[in-house]
């Protein structure tokens, strides 16, 4: 079994795909945004020893908890905080602090974690949401403001440490990106209405350095960015991945177009 990497900006369809997958091949293990993953430290903290022991002391009441849902690394810790649930005050933004995204890290600091990380993977069977471009992309554009030509660069750096013989990137395309941002503002709302996902996201752009040096400021700001994400990112297949990704129309594929081809009989 290879390891399948399922990548498209938001509104795509990637949970969904990862579903349909997972169904028709259970043996995946699947890692979602928040999970473990061995590649991929979305939603979770990494932390040295000293820090993780301090946390663990700061926060006796979730210890139990918190060693459940960590996993050592070498020096460092990896706790998925996020499947913590819990109302003591501040753990989850205590924790936060302790991600690698949203600028936390030195662009040396970030490109180490993530080269060596997936160096260091030699696994297989493994279905990942979200692990190859999109919360490393968004961290590159909108906090260290790398030009198109240096991402692409650090993404052939990347691909140089992925066992390519087991690796394939699922691409969720389409062309209609604001409709697709309309319809999940709409479907990531609570019972009252209030647009929960598009509030969050909008805030993200807006405070990021990327954004307050563009004034991103509206929904038409948001689309921008995910068409420059989205063109960027097929740039980066077709210049780098080529044939070990598949572009598929998104929420349009069939399941026959993921298993198999005629060139390749058996994809996954």
């Amino acid at each position: 079994m290879k390891n399948v990497f399922i990548e498209g900006i938001q509104g795509m369809g990637k949970s969904t795909l990862l579903n349909r997958i997972h169904a028709a091949v259970p043996e995946f293990h699947v890692c979602r945004e928040g999970d473990y993953s061995p590649v991929e430290l979305a939603w979770c903290a990494w932390m040295t020893q000293d820090e993780y022991e301090q946390v663990l002391k700061r926060y006796e009441p979730l210890r139990d908890e918190i060693i459940k849902n960590t996993v050592r690394e070498r020096e460092h810790f990896v706790v998925s905080y996020t499947k913590i649930i819990t109302d003591v005050p501040n753990f989850h933004k205590e924790l936060e602090k302790f991600e690698i995204y949203n600028g936390r890290k030195s662009l040396q600091d970030l490109k180490a974690i993530i080269f060596s990380r997936y160096s260091n993977f030699s696994e297989t069977g493994y279905l990942f949401e979200c692990s190859f471009f999109q919360n490393i992309i968004e961290d590159l554009i909108l906090f260290h403001q790398l030009s198109n030509d240096e991402i692409v660069e650090f993404y052939r750096e990347l691909y140089a440490k992925v066992k390519k013989e087991q690796f394939l990137l699922l691409y969720l395309y389409s062309d209609e990106v604001e409709e697709a941002i309309k319809i999940i503002k709409e479907e990531r709302s609570d019972a009252q209405g209030n647009e929960l996902w598009y509030s969050l996201m909008l805030e993200y752009l807006v405070h990021s350095p990327y954004g307050e040096k563009y004034g991103y400021r509206r929904f038409e700001d948001m689309i921008v960015h995910f068409r420059h994400r989205q063109q960027l990112e097929l740039r980066i297949i077709r210049d780098i991945i080529g044939e070990k990704a598949v572009i598929l129309p998104a929420k349009k594929w069939k399941m026959e177009e993921i298993f198999c081809n005629k060139s390749s009989p058996k994809r996954i």
